[in-house]
């Protein structure tokens, strides 16, 4: 007999559809991990998000790209608590956990905005392929201020700062090249970020390269600016590292995908949180 699931493609970090980083969104009970799979490549989407009941938290939650399953997604959880506030699983200014392979993650919507925790990695300077790394994604040493050093997180993504916009605008990785680099090396992401932003209010925008989860370039990565906050404050760029700071990062404006995401670090507890808003653009059904 065929399976039929209900299924909805969301764009997350955006109030307009269209815009931001689309994800899929359903539910898993009865599925097993290659339909899951299937169901990820037909969307074709960076991710697609699978909520399952749980023991150990509200929901279970699963995220596949069109290649694997991915142990963290950012956008793909905003989805999905924008997808449980919608079908009213899930209340206004309420919270919620979700058990993931990265462990339960402590979520909430604040007057329909979705916030999600991220895990906050451990950080060291990466000083491997650093040639070989740059010429990958068509940058040159003048491009980067080299006082200012690569940062890998415990998540295996690569921080790369650029001094300059229009440095990031210009960036054409070669990415098979990249991809080969990326396997060698255990990068699971590069980062290329710089302090020059479209929006004033905005503190730093970036690029994110993943040929190694099969996808070239991500749109807007909830998993890659949580962690830039961190970063940020390691290299020195936020002065203030005893208070709670809460900034806004760009992603997709580049590739016309126009993204923001909110990111919050409260030294205090250590807890790292992102945010951001999203529209359902697709309802459906999958029959197979």
């Amino acid at each position: 007999m065929a399976k039929r699931i209900s299924i909805c493609q969301i764009d997350a970090f955006t109030d307009n559809p269209f815009g931001g980083n689309p994800a899929g969104v359903t539910f898993g009970d009865g599925l097993t991990k290659e339909e899951m799979q299937l169901i990820a490549r037909e969307m074709n989407v960076a991710e697609t998000a699978f909520l399952f009941r749980s023991e150990e938290a509200d929901f279970n939650l699963r995220w596949f790209t069109p290649a694997t399953e991915a142990e963290l997604c950012g956008h793909a959880t905003i989805a999905s608590l924008h997808f449980l506030f919608e079908n009213r699983y899930i209340k206004d200014n309420s919270g919620i956990t979700f058990d993931t392979l990265s462990g339960i993650l402590k979520c909430r919507i604040e007057d329909g905005r979705c916030f999600m925790q991220i895990p906050v990695y451990k950080a060291e300077e990466y000083n491997d392929n650093k040639e070989d790394i740059l010429a990958t994604l068509g940058l040159s040493e003048d491009d980067i201020d080299k006082s200012v050093p690569f940062i890998i997180m415990g998540n295996r993504y690569l921080y790369i700062y650029v001094k300059k916009l229009s440095t990031l605008k210009g960036i054409k990785p070669n990415f098979k090249d990249l991809l080969n680099i990326q396997k060698q090396n255990n990068i699971g992401g590069n980062i290329v970020f710089t302090r020059e932003t479209y929006d004033k209010e905005s503190f730093a925008h970036s690029r994110f390269f993943t040929p190694f989860y099969g996808i070239d370039e991500d749109p807007v990565t909830g998993s890659a600016n949580g962690p830039l906050m961190l970063v940020l404050r390691i290299l020195g760029f936020i002065k203030n590292n005893n208070e709670d700071i809460s900034l806004t990062f760009e992603q997709g404006d580049i590739i016309g995908r126009r993204g923001r995401v909110g990111v919050k670090y409260s030294p205090s507890i250590n807890e790292l949180y992102i945010s951001g808003n999203a529209v359902t653009v697709l309802k459906g059904e999958m029959t197979f």
